[in-house]
């Protein structure tokens, strides 16, 4: 019989659209039942069981009623879906079969059906962490390859501002670029954070941005001659700031705006005419467009992280049950590292 076969699954759903500041209330838990078997009739696709799944920035703007993005929005009373790590159970995909480990999008739930596997990957290598996956050798990791060599160009020597540093992505830009030679400075919310840009990551220096009042004379003071090189994480002051203090044919990567995600009416920006009098390049990017570099990266990331070149810090939360806070944590700076929530521990 059916009902024998079925299991129960908990997940989490977004309740309703969000405005503002988003928080666990607008988040709802509920237990339904699930068969561990791909339906008949429902061809590439496989049934995981998730094992992490991935806290990130741009989830935030899928809770909201979103028009022309590059991204659905939730849909209110349905599962949360995100980035994760899982096994499969079932499958009726030539390319995956039960027992594989992958990477991709999924659900915010101890199982799922992914119908669409065009961004699912199969993990080879298991010698680190699978929570990584979710971060470092995921699309964090990949954003933060794509958005730092494909965007920014960077040269030896080159002087490199990263925003939000302490971040999935942040803490990997400070160190790819440490690697290369440049000089690296980062910005974060709390003193702890600042410390493990300093002593964990590498970067030559490093500020809470809370502590600063005039983020220009701030940038100014860590960079005399100008900063070659932005990485943008959270939009609004800092980079009207940046902009000031670019120097001639500076780059910058726009990788997410943070800071603009839960106002109502985003900050304007000031200081673009900088862009045409300092000839600065400024592009935004989507990591999708990039995963066709993947196994390019992952030949890179992976020595480096084996031999202990690159550090790597996440912070993990246990529990499906305390994912809607681990979420909401993102946009106090409440994480240090990147945000994991553990599903089922392998």
């Amino acid at each position: 019989m059916a009902g024998e076969e079925e299991v129960s699954n908990k997940q989490v759903l977004l309740k309703d659209y969000v405005n503002g500041f988003p928080k666990e209330s607008d988040m709802i838990l509920r237990t339904s039942a699930v068969r561990l078997k791909v339906p008949d009739g429902c061809n590439d696709a496989v049934l995981v069981k998730n094992l992490y799944l991935s806290c990130d920035p741009y989830m935030r703007s899928r809770m909201g009623k979103v028009e022309a993005s590059y991204i659905d929005s939730f849909t209110p009373g349905s599962v949360i879906t995100g980035y994760g790590v899982a096994r499969v159970v079932d499958s009726s995909h030539p390319k995956f079969e039960k027992g594989d480990l992958v990477w991709g999008m999924t659900g915010w739930e101890e199982f799922s059906l992914i119908t669409s596997t065009d961004g699912l990957f199969k993990i080879q290598n298991t010698d680190v962490p699978l929570s990584y996956y979710t971060g470092i050798l995921g699309m964090p990791g990949m954003t933060a390859y794509a958005g730092f060599y494909e965007i920014c160009s960077p040269k030896k020597g080159e002087t490199v501002f990263v925003s939000a540093a302490s971040g999935a992505v942040g803490q990997l830009v400070g160190q790819f670029a440490k690697l290369l030679g440049c000089y690296v400075v980062g910005s974060a919310g709390s003193k702890a954070k600042v410390d493990l840009l300093k002593n964990k990551f590498g970067f030559d220096d490093a500020f809470n941005y809370k502590d600063e009042h005039d983020l220009n004379a701030t940038l100014k003071r860590y960079f005399p001659d100008g900063i070659d090189i932005y990485f943008e994480n959270v939009g609004g002051k800092m980079l009207d700031a940046v902009l000031l203090n670019m120097k001639v044919h500076g780059r910058i990567a726009v990788c997410g705006m943070i800071s603009q995600y839960n106002l109502e009416k985003p900050e304007g920006s000031y200081n673009l005419a900088c862009l045409i009098m300092k000839q600065i390049r400024m592009e935004g990017f989507l990591v999708f467009s990039y995963y066709h570099l993947y196994p390019k990266f992952l030949e890179m990331v992976l020595p480096l992280i084996k031999e202990g070149k690159i550090n790597y810090v996440e912070d993990i939360v246990e529990g499906l049950e305390n994912a809607p806070s681990a979420l909401i944590g993102l946009f106090s700076g409440r994480n240090v590292g990147k945000q994991v929530v553990v599903v089922a521990p392998e």
